[in-house]
Protein backbone atom coordinates (compact mmCIF):
# COMPACT_ATOMS: atom_id res chain seq x y z
CA UNK A 1 0.00 0.00 0.00
CA UNK A 2 1.37 3.42 -0.97
CA UNK A 3 1.77 5.65 2.10
CA UNK A 4 -0.08 8.95 2.24
CA UNK A 5 2.13 11.91 1.39
CA UNK A 6 1.55 15.02 3.52
CA UNK A 7 0.96 18.32 1.77
CA UNK A 8 3.64 20.98 2.06
CA UNK A 9 3.02 24.03 4.19
CA UNK A 10 1.80 27.11 2.33
CA UNK A 11 3.73 29.48 4.60
CA UNK A 12 7.42 28.86 5.22
CA UNK A 13 9.73 30.22 7.91
CA UNK A 14 12.84 31.81 6.42
CA UNK A 15 16.35 30.66 7.31
CA UNK A 16 18.99 33.39 7.11
CA UNK A 17 21.84 31.29 8.51
CA UNK A 18 22.79 27.61 8.55
CA UNK A 19 21.96 27.57 12.27
CA UNK A 20 18.42 28.64 11.36
CA UNK A 21 18.18 25.64 9.02
CA UNK A 22 19.39 23.27 11.72
CA UNK A 23 16.84 24.65 14.16
CA UNK A 24 13.99 24.27 11.65
CA UNK A 25 14.94 20.68 10.81
CA UNK A 26 14.90 19.75 14.47
CA UNK A 27 11.70 21.62 15.38
CA UNK A 28 9.15 19.23 16.98
CA UNK A 29 6.35 20.31 14.65
CA UNK A 30 8.38 19.33 11.58
CA UNK A 31 8.73 15.64 12.32
CA UNK A 32 5.63 14.39 10.49
CA UNK A 33 6.35 15.59 6.94
CA UNK A 34 9.11 13.90 4.90
CA UNK A 35 8.51 16.35 2.02
CA UNK A 36 8.34 19.63 3.87
CA UNK A 37 9.72 22.85 2.44
CA UNK A 38 12.10 25.49 3.75
CA UNK A 39 12.79 29.12 3.01
CA UNK A 40 16.54 29.40 2.40
CA UNK A 41 16.92 33.17 2.37
CA UNK A 42 14.79 34.27 -0.61
CA UNK A 43 14.75 30.75 -2.13
CA UNK A 44 12.37 27.85 -1.51
CA UNK A 45 13.68 24.31 -1.11
CA UNK A 46 11.46 21.24 -0.71
CA UNK A 47 12.91 17.94 0.48
CA UNK A 48 13.22 15.57 -2.47
CA UNK A 49 12.01 18.17 -4.96
CA UNK A 50 14.91 20.61 -4.64
CA UNK A 51 14.84 24.33 -5.33
CA UNK A 52 11.39 25.32 -6.60
CA UNK A 53 9.67 28.52 -7.68
CA UNK A 54 6.29 27.13 -6.66
CA UNK A 55 5.31 24.50 -4.13
CA UNK A 56 4.74 20.92 -5.37
CA UNK A 57 1.23 20.32 -6.67
CA UNK A 58 -1.30 17.75 -5.50
CA UNK A 59 -0.54 15.73 -8.64
CA UNK A 60 3.15 15.59 -7.76
CA UNK A 61 2.36 14.58 -4.18
CA UNK A 62 -0.48 12.21 -5.04
CA UNK A 63 -0.73 8.73 -6.52
CA UNK A 64 2.48 6.97 -7.44
CA UNK A 65 2.59 7.08 -11.25
CA UNK A 66 5.75 5.03 -11.67
CA UNK A 67 5.41 1.92 -13.82
CA UNK A 68 6.11 -0.63 -11.08
CA UNK A 69 6.47 -3.66 -13.34
CA UNK A 70 8.97 -1.77 -15.50
CA UNK A 71 10.85 0.08 -12.77
CA UNK A 72 14.39 1.18 -13.62
CA UNK A 73 15.45 2.58 -10.28
CA UNK A 74 14.57 6.22 -9.55
CA UNK A 75 12.35 6.70 -6.51
CA UNK A 76 8.93 8.34 -6.80
CA UNK A 77 7.95 11.01 -4.24
CA UNK A 78 5.91 8.36 -2.44
CA UNK A 79 8.86 5.98 -2.25
CA UNK A 80 11.17 8.79 -1.15
CA UNK A 81 8.72 9.82 1.59
CA UNK A 82 8.21 6.22 2.72
CA UNK A 83 11.96 5.63 2.94
CA UNK A 84 12.46 8.77 5.01
CA UNK A 85 9.48 8.03 7.25
CA UNK A 86 10.81 4.52 7.96
CA UNK A 87 14.13 5.87 9.27
CA UNK A 88 14.78 6.20 13.01
CA UNK A 89 14.29 9.84 13.96
CA UNK A 90 17.97 10.64 14.41
CA UNK A 91 18.90 8.97 11.11
CA UNK A 92 16.20 10.87 9.29
CA UNK A 93 17.21 14.23 10.77
CA UNK A 94 20.80 13.58 9.71
CA UNK A 95 19.63 12.68 6.18
CA UNK A 96 17.60 15.88 5.98
CA UNK A 97 20.49 17.98 7.25
CA UNK A 98 22.84 16.39 4.70
CA UNK A 99 20.36 17.16 1.91
CA UNK A 100 19.85 20.71 3.11
CA UNK A 101 23.60 21.29 3.47
CA UNK A 102 23.98 20.62 -0.27
CA UNK A 103 21.11 23.04 -0.90
CA UNK A 104 22.57 25.71 1.38
CA UNK A 105 25.97 25.45 -0.32
CA UNK A 106 24.31 25.68 -3.74
CA UNK A 107 22.31 28.86 -3.15
CA UNK A 108 24.36 30.89 -5.65
CA UNK A 109 23.59 28.46 -8.47
CA UNK A 110 19.92 28.32 -7.46
CA UNK A 111 19.73 32.12 -7.61
CA UNK A 112 21.13 32.04 -11.15
CA UNK A 113 18.45 29.55 -12.13
CA UNK A 114 15.62 31.25 -10.22
CA UNK A 115 12.38 31.98 -12.01
CA UNK A 116 12.44 28.88 -14.21
CA UNK A 117 15.85 29.65 -15.63
CA UNK A 118 15.08 33.23 -16.59
CA UNK A 119 18.14 34.40 -14.71
CA UNK A 120 20.60 32.17 -16.57
CA UNK A 121 23.41 34.34 -17.90
CA UNK A 122 23.77 34.54 -21.66
CA UNK A 123 26.44 32.11 -22.76
CA UNK A 124 28.80 33.97 -25.06
CA UNK A 125 31.84 31.71 -25.35
CA UNK A 126 30.06 28.36 -25.34
CA UNK A 127 30.03 26.58 -28.71
CA UNK A 128 26.80 25.67 -30.47
CA UNK A 129 27.50 22.00 -29.79
CA UNK A 130 29.58 20.13 -27.24
CA UNK A 131 29.78 16.60 -25.82
CA UNK A 132 31.86 15.31 -22.92
CA UNK A 133 32.68 11.93 -21.32
CA UNK A 134 33.27 9.99 -24.58
CA UNK A 135 34.13 6.40 -23.71
CA UNK A 136 32.51 6.41 -20.26
CA UNK A 137 29.10 4.95 -21.11
CA UNK A 138 27.87 2.04 -18.94
CA UNK A 139 24.69 0.01 -18.61
CA UNK A 140 22.92 -0.81 -15.37
CA UNK A 141 23.47 -4.28 -13.97
CA UNK A 142 20.19 -4.62 -12.08
CA UNK A 143 16.69 -3.49 -12.94
CA UNK A 144 16.60 -0.89 -10.17
CA UNK A 145 20.19 0.36 -10.52
CA UNK A 146 19.87 3.29 -12.92
CA UNK A 147 21.19 5.49 -10.10
CA UNK A 148 24.35 3.46 -9.43
CA UNK A 149 24.98 3.07 -13.17
CA UNK A 150 24.55 6.78 -13.87
CA UNK A 151 26.81 7.61 -10.97
CA UNK A 152 29.37 5.02 -12.04
CA UNK A 153 29.66 6.76 -15.41
CA UNK A 154 29.84 10.25 -13.87
CA UNK A 155 32.48 9.27 -11.33
CA UNK A 156 34.51 7.18 -13.80
CA UNK A 157 34.78 10.17 -16.14
CA UNK A 158 35.82 12.33 -13.20
CA UNK A 159 38.77 10.32 -11.86
CA UNK A 160 39.28 7.63 -14.53
CA UNK A 161 38.64 4.92 -11.93
CA UNK A 162 35.69 2.63 -12.63
CA UNK A 163 34.28 1.73 -9.22
CA UNK A 164 31.61 -0.96 -9.17
CA UNK A 165 27.89 -0.32 -9.33
CA UNK A 166 27.62 -2.42 -6.17
CA UNK A 167 29.81 0.05 -4.29
CA UNK A 168 27.83 3.02 -5.59
CA UNK A 169 24.53 1.35 -4.71
CA UNK A 170 25.79 1.19 -1.12
CA UNK A 171 27.01 4.80 -1.06
CA UNK A 172 23.79 6.07 -2.67
CA UNK A 173 21.54 4.14 -0.27
CA UNK A 174 19.91 2.35 -3.22
CA UNK A 175 17.19 -0.18 -2.36
CA UNK A 176 14.75 -2.17 -4.49
CA UNK A 177 12.63 1.01 -4.60
CA UNK A 178 15.54 2.78 -6.28
CA UNK A 179 17.71 5.81 -5.63
CA UNK A 180 16.81 9.39 -4.72
CA UNK A 181 18.02 12.33 -6.77
CA UNK A 182 19.10 14.02 -3.53
CA UNK A 183 21.53 11.16 -2.93
CA UNK A 184 22.85 11.49 -6.49
CA UNK A 185 23.56 15.18 -5.94
CA UNK A 186 25.09 14.69 -2.49
CA UNK A 187 27.47 12.00 -3.73
CA UNK A 188 28.45 14.11 -6.76
CA UNK A 189 29.48 16.88 -4.37
CA UNK A 190 31.17 14.51 -1.93
CA UNK A 191 32.90 11.97 -4.18
CA UNK A 192 33.77 13.82 -7.40
CA UNK A 193 35.37 17.07 -8.49
CA UNK A 194 32.53 17.97 -10.86
CA UNK A 195 31.33 20.48 -8.26
CA UNK A 196 34.70 22.22 -8.54
CA UNK A 197 34.08 22.67 -12.26
CA UNK A 198 30.40 23.62 -12.04
CA UNK A 199 29.85 24.86 -8.48
CA UNK A 200 28.04 22.83 -5.82
CA UNK A 201 25.48 20.54 -7.42
CA UNK A 202 21.85 21.14 -6.48
CA UNK A 203 18.47 19.55 -7.08
CA UNK A 204 16.58 22.01 -9.27
CA UNK A 205 12.93 22.03 -10.32
CA UNK A 206 12.26 22.52 -14.04
CA UNK A 207 8.48 22.77 -13.68
CA UNK A 208 8.35 26.31 -15.12
CA UNK A 209 11.02 25.91 -17.79
CA UNK A 210 10.56 25.97 -21.54
CA UNK A 211 12.42 23.66 -23.91
CA UNK A 212 14.63 26.60 -24.87
CA UNK A 213 15.53 27.25 -21.23
CA UNK A 214 16.20 23.56 -20.68
CA UNK A 215 18.59 23.49 -23.65
CA UNK A 216 20.28 26.78 -22.69
CA UNK A 217 20.93 25.54 -19.15
CA UNK A 218 22.58 22.45 -20.62
CA UNK A 219 24.72 24.71 -22.77
CA UNK A 220 25.78 26.86 -19.82
CA UNK A 221 26.63 23.78 -17.71
CA UNK A 222 28.34 21.74 -20.42
CA UNK A 223 29.66 24.32 -22.84
CA UNK A 224 31.85 26.60 -20.76
CA UNK A 225 35.53 26.21 -19.95
CA UNK A 226 34.78 23.79 -17.09
CA UNK A 227 32.08 21.48 -18.47
CA UNK A 228 30.29 19.11 -16.11
CA UNK A 229 27.53 16.51 -16.58
CA UNK A 230 23.89 16.92 -15.62
CA UNK A 231 21.93 14.27 -13.72
CA UNK A 232 18.87 13.76 -15.91
CA UNK A 233 15.73 12.60 -14.06
CA UNK A 234 13.01 11.73 -16.61
CA UNK A 235 10.11 9.32 -16.74
CA UNK A 236 11.36 6.69 -19.18
CA UNK A 237 8.46 6.63 -21.64
CA UNK A 238 8.67 5.50 -25.25
CA UNK A 239 6.80 8.56 -26.55
CA UNK A 240 9.85 10.62 -25.51
CA UNK A 241 12.53 7.95 -26.04
CA UNK A 242 11.49 6.11 -29.23
CA UNK A 243 14.30 3.57 -28.96
CA UNK A 244 12.25 1.86 -26.20
CA UNK A 245 9.78 -0.98 -26.77
CA UNK A 246 7.96 -0.38 -23.47
CA UNK A 247 7.21 2.38 -20.96
CA UNK A 248 9.21 2.42 -17.75
CA UNK A 249 9.38 4.29 -14.46
CA UNK A 250 11.29 7.29 -13.15
CA UNK A 251 14.88 7.07 -14.28
CA UNK A 252 18.38 8.55 -14.23
CA UNK A 253 20.56 9.26 -17.26
CA UNK A 254 23.83 11.10 -17.81
CA UNK A 255 23.36 14.49 -19.46
CA UNK A 256 26.63 14.89 -21.38
CA UNK A 257 26.08 17.18 -24.34
CA UNK A 258 23.90 19.49 -26.41
CA UNK A 259 23.50 20.82 -29.93
CA UNK A 260 21.84 24.21 -30.39
CA UNK A 261 21.57 23.75 -34.16
CA UNK A 262 19.52 20.55 -33.90
CA UNK A 263 17.93 21.50 -30.54
CA UNK A 264 19.02 18.21 -28.99
CA UNK A 265 20.51 17.06 -25.71
CA UNK A 266 23.12 14.31 -25.60
CA UNK A 267 22.73 11.60 -22.96
CA UNK A 268 24.16 8.28 -21.95
CA UNK A 269 21.21 5.91 -21.63
CA UNK A 270 22.22 3.43 -18.91
CA UNK A 271 19.18 1.15 -19.33
CA UNK A 272 19.41 -1.73 -21.79
CA UNK A 273 15.83 -2.90 -22.13
CA UNK A 274 16.86 -6.21 -23.76
CA UNK A 275 18.91 -7.13 -20.70
CA UNK A 276 15.78 -7.30 -18.55
CA UNK A 277 13.15 -8.27 -21.13
CA UNK A 278 13.77 -10.62 -24.06
CA UNK A 279 11.14 -8.68 -26.03
CA UNK A 280 12.82 -5.36 -25.33
CA UNK A 281 15.10 -3.36 -27.58
CA UNK A 282 18.83 -2.81 -27.18
CA UNK A 283 18.66 0.69 -25.76
CA UNK A 284 21.82 1.63 -23.86
CA UNK A 285 24.56 3.99 -24.99
CA UNK A 286 24.87 7.53 -26.37
CA UNK A 287 21.64 9.13 -27.59
CA UNK A 288 20.59 12.55 -28.86
CA UNK A 289 17.12 13.55 -27.69
CA UNK A 290 15.12 16.63 -28.79
CA UNK A 291 15.23 19.20 -25.99
CA UNK A 292 11.43 19.41 -26.00
CA UNK A 293 11.14 15.63 -25.54
CA UNK A 294 13.78 15.65 -22.80
CA UNK A 295 11.97 18.42 -20.93
CA UNK A 296 8.58 16.74 -21.32
CA UNK A 297 10.00 13.44 -20.07
CA UNK A 298 11.37 15.28 -17.04
CA UNK A 299 8.00 16.94 -16.44
CA UNK A 300 6.33 13.52 -16.70
CA UNK A 301 8.37 12.43 -13.68
CA UNK A 302 6.47 13.49 -10.53
CA UNK A 303 9.58 15.20 -9.13
CA UNK A 304 10.05 17.41 -12.23
CA UNK A 305 13.68 18.10 -11.39
CA UNK A 306 17.29 17.52 -12.41
CA UNK A 307 20.68 17.56 -10.70
CA UNK A 308 23.25 20.10 -11.84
Amino acid sequence: MTPAVPAVAASLPTAHTWNDVVAQVGAPTSADNPLRCFGLEELTYCLGFGFVDKLPTAAQLGKDTSVAENATGAQSPQQFAAARAAMPKETRLNAELTELRSAWDGRAKARTLAGGGAGVAQVVAAPDSKYIMAGYAVDQEKGYWCGPATFQSIDWADDDQKDTQTSWASDLGTTTSGTSITAMVQQTNAKTDWDVAAGAYIVQSVSSWTASTFLNVHQSHLGDGSPAPIIEHPQLLKRYFPYLAFDHSGHFQVGRGYNQTTNTIGIFEVFNERRFNSNGNITDGPKNIPASAMLNATLANQFQNIGL
